[in-house]
């Protein structure tokens, strides 16, 4: 569907059951389950999908190895099983991975083999279904055989387990195409610029679309509030319009990610070092060719949507892959660096409104005027999240009832496929991301020339003008940090490519896509502060 037939609809008088605000992992699945149940559903998002937190993750499915070792059995449980979902229901976007946690104390393989032993026992034999593997205890010899480029001296073996990997930028493009597919209405760069109040209750909200300015009045039953790390302006503004007191419930953690070549860690096992000099856990993950450094949680006080590193939390990352890796990356090794913003939860109790914590990483809020608040969680649970959402939509009698579960075994868009489902994430760039919408790249103009030349970029002509026709990209940032993923991968060769997807979007969709824009932004990614 073109913007202007999305735009048409969203013009339309009609009550919606509900407006989602976030076009993030959070709001893309609430956008999800509830037009699966049948209710209509409209998701307004300011940017592009994924722009934000959700296309920054360590790319993960996963369930908290270190929230075992807090005791925290039932967060891992949970998490385990929708790792399972999310296997399962999206083969072409997420599959199993192996990872390896080196051992250099005599103590350690046991003490950590007993606890990933749990970890594989609370994972149940769903897990199993999954494609995911059992435990194993590794020598020296067999853990320096599985990861070429540890290093040696005083290694004494390792653990051999099992989770998930995803690119999440394309699994939330692929939520948005499933919800798109059960009639659900979703709209980019189009914010929300106010809240719409009667007699105290939320009945909907305008939104502005970016490109045109043209203004559009939303009406909804139920209006969720899913903009993570910036859920407290909306909140904010709900409070002035009803006379409310409201207390900020987000303090922003920053996680940083340094991408270098595939030489730096030549294997499709995954490292993890549980503990670093400050106590953090430290991956090195293969990624579409290359492999990720990370990770960082630093608390940060401002909400920039371009987050940038800091210094000290670069040479942590360096400093500590130094210790593991016999060929160790050095600052000009570095090809991107990427920062999320984690939204960690302050719970309120300043408002007299029906407030839940779950026994999860994640708050739902409801206030008193009805808006529906969201916030905290991970990607592997984002279904879970999205069905507790609903519920409590349900109890504060914002929307009919209906049965919950109906997403847990139901395959999203472009799965399953028989001849792509089941490639690696961690290889190259490929059609495999696409699944089954894989032939309709191919049949498009363009699908025999990559963009770079030959085996450089994995990017075709097809695929930039698939992702402009039926992907919602409107930018060359779309197209080269979300539809693909190439400036994560690599910002300088994403840079280089900027004029050639700014003509493909001129043909496709009558707009540059601002090239220069995104060769500013590629240029932060390549930036490290000293």
């Amino acid at each position: 569907m073109s913007r202007q037939e999305l735009l048409q609809r969203l013009a339309q008088e009609k009550m919606y059951d509900m407006a989602i605000i976030g076009g993030g992992a959070t709001g893309l699945g609430v956008a999800v389950d509830a037009a699966a149940r049948g209710y209509s559903v409209v998701l307004l998002e300011s940017h592009d999908f994924a722009k934000g937190t959700s296309s920054r993750a360590t790319k993960l499915v996963h369930g908290g190895v270190r929230y075992l070792a807090q005791g925290n059995v039932a967060l891992v449980r949970e998490a385990l099983y929708e790792r399972a979902n999310l296997l399962t229901n999206a083969p072409h976007i997420a599959q199993p991975l192996p990872f390896v946690m080196p051992s250099y104390k005599w103590w350690e393989t046991p003490f950590y083999g007993i606890g990933l032993k749990l970890y594989d026992a609370l994972g149940g034999k769903i897990s199993n279904l999954a494609g995911l593997k059992d435990t194993e205890f590794l020598s020296a010899a067999e853990t320096s055989q599985l990861m070429p480029n540890v290093k040696t001296l005083g290694l004494r073996g390792g653990v051999k387990y099992w989770d998930g990997q995803f690119d999440d930028a394309r699994l939330a493009l692929t939520l948005a195409m499933t919800a798109a597919e059960k009639g659900a209405l979703l709209v980019n760069y189009c914010p929300v610029e106010s809240l719409l109040h009667e007699d105290g209750k939320l009945v909907g909200v305008m939104a502005r679309d970016s490109e045109t300015q043209q203004s559009y009045r939303v009406n909804a039953r139920c209006t969720i509030n899913a903009t993570g790390v910036w859920v407290d302006q909306l909140r904010q503004q709900d409070g002035q319009a009803i006379g409310r007191s409201v207390k900020d419930m987000v303090a922003p953690s920053q996680g940083v990610h340094l991408v270098v070549d595939r030489s730096f860690w030549p294997t499709d096992h995954a490292l993890m070092v549980p503990k670093t000099e400050d106590g953090r856990v430290l991956f090195a993950v293969p990624w579409l060719g290359k492999t990720i450094l990370g990770t960082t949680d630093t608390p940060r006080h401002d909400l920039a949507r371009e987050p940038t590193p800091f210094a000290d939390e670069v040479a942590f990352i360096l400093r500590e892959a130094g210790k593991y890796l016999t060929k160790a990356p050095q600052r000009s090794d570095v090809k991107s660096v990427w920062v999320g913003l984690r939204p960690l939860v302050k719970p309120p109790s300043d408002e007299g409104s029906s407030t839940k914590q779950l026994s999860r990483e994640h708050t739902v809020l409801v206030s008193k005027s009805g808006m529906v608040t969201v916030t905290g969680g991970k990607w592997t649970t984002y279904r879970a999240m999205a069905e507790d959402v609903l519920a409590r939509c349900m109890d504060s009698h914002l929307i009919r009832q209906t049965n919950a579960g109906v997403t847990a075994r139901m395959p999203l868009s472009g799965a399953p496929s028989s001849h792509y489902a089941g490639q690696r994430v961690s290889a190259a760039p490929g059609l495999h991301l696409y699944g089954s919408h894989a032939q309709e790249v191919q049949g498009l103009p363009g699908a025999g020339r990559e963009l770079g030349g030959a085996g450089v970029t994995g990017l075709t002509e097809a695929m930039v003008r698939y992702a402009a026709r039926c992907e919602y990209a409107r930018t060359v940032e779309d197209v080269l940090a979300r539809r693909a993923r190439l400036l994560f991968l690599d910002a300088r060769l994403a840079s280089s490519l900027a004029d050639d997807v700014s003509s493909i979007l001129l043909e496709e969709i009558g707009r540059d896509g601002d090239p220069q824009a995104f060769k500013a932004l590629a240029q932060q990614y390549t930036d490290l502060p000293v």
